[in-house]
């Protein structure tokens, strides 16, 4: 990357299959531009729906074994979208207390009543399941992200299914960060765990991470998505993403499917990393995933070796409260595909020294 003039490896990127800059994926959207234009000019209910995103659900509907999927703007708006089509305040919304900002955002919008259970705590959860008294009519929605995004860890999805499926509860997973990094074939999270759509009825995943493009989509059953189309004001009332970017998500789902080589050299850079810390005593986390957090505690001790890094042509950005919990501000390390080990040895180099200044 170049940052105000200065070359500097980057190590905070979500895109980790190194896809955002695929020639192919590139070429495809040029020429659906071409073809297209730059713009839907229109919601989907109107006439912002073109043959290439029907195409597209089509496509993530088969690829993730879901009935149907339905295409959204963003991550934020397919969540709230989600939330909103589905509850209402005699309803209930239970949600990890590390889920993105994005499902919180959502269950508190449909005015549900709302809470949140311990990180990964499937115990938790139950705790707060036994203790709901629920009307008949009222609905209960378990909303966890598949990999959590600070931290790098995966949620408990077995466990999970097991007891939404124990009290008929609805449990919807976002898997932002696992879509296309975790399962033998990128699948994401379920298919890190052997799970299908009987155990997990509401699914959402995005395009601006692994895929390297942008948007996102929710799958399910054909009650549920038609259900969001006519219910969710994130679907209804915005313009549709550009023709255009479902073209290069398209191409870049079938390079997922048919380039096996990206998500190798991502597992095999983590793993290397990992090996790295532990040779070098760096405090690395428990986490399996492209993101690996270095948890420095305070404020200012983040932010002061995220300025040396930088000066030493490394961007590694320091997160801070509010977006982590008092006490915890990090580095939040991501690896790509495209990092070569020796971009990981001048990391790791670059942290060592930091470290020996700042004990």
């Amino acid at each position: 990357m170049n940052v105000d003039g200065k070359d500097v490896v980057g190590f905070c990127s979500n895109d980790y299959l190194g896809l955002a800059d695929h020639p192919v994926i590139k070429q495809a959207m040029i020429d659906a531009i071409a073809l297209y234009g730059t713009g839907s000019g229109a919601a989907h209910l109107v006439n912002g729906h073109s043959i290439v995103h029907h195409q597209l659900e089509e496509e993530l509907a088969e690829f993730t074994g879901y009935p149907r999927a339905l295409l959204f703007s963003t991550g934020y708006m397919a969540n709230l979208g989600l939330c909103q089509a589905l509850l209402d305040k005699n309803d209930f919304v239970f949600e990890d207390r590390l889920n993105h900002a994005s499902l919180i955002d959502g269950g508190l919008i449909t005015g549900a009543r709302f809470q949140r259970y311990l990180h990964n705590d499937v115990a938790s959860l139950e705790k707060k399941l036994i203790q709901v008294t629920r009307s008949m009519d009222a609905e209960t929605l378990v909303l966890t992200d598949g990999v959590f995004s600070m931290d790098g860890d995966i949620a408990d999805l077995p466990a999970l299914t097991s007891l939404c499926e124990k009290f008929n509860s609805w449990l919807m997973v976002d898997d932002a960060h696992g879509f296309g990094t975790l399962g033998e074939t990128g699948k994401g999270c379920l298919q890190h765990f052997a799970l299908d759509r009987n155990d997990v009825p509401v699914y959402m995943a995005t395009f601006g991470k692994a895929m390297g493009t942008a948007g996102a989509f929710i799958a399910g059953s054909d009650d549920l998505i038609e259900t969001v189309i006519q219910k969710a004001r994130t679907y209804i009332y915005t313009t549709a993403m550009p023709a255009a970017i479902a073209e290069a998500t398209r191409c870049s789902l079938k390079i997922v499917q048919n380039e096996p080589e990206h998500l190798q050299n991502l597992n095999n850079n983590i793993a290397y990393f990992k090996h790295c810390c532990i040779e070098t005593a760096i405090p690395a986390s428990t986490s399996q995933t492209a993101i690996q957090p270095l948890l420095l505690g305070k404020d200012e001790t983040a932010v002061k070796i995220s300025e040396q890094l930088f000066d030493r042509g490394l961007l590694v950005t320091a997160i801070r409260p509010p977006t982590v919990p008092e006490g915890t501000s990090r580095l939040r390390i991501t690896l790509s595909a495209k990092h070569s080990h020796d971009h990981i040895n001048q990391l790791i180099e670059a942290l060592s020294q930091s470290f020996k200044q700042n004990q």
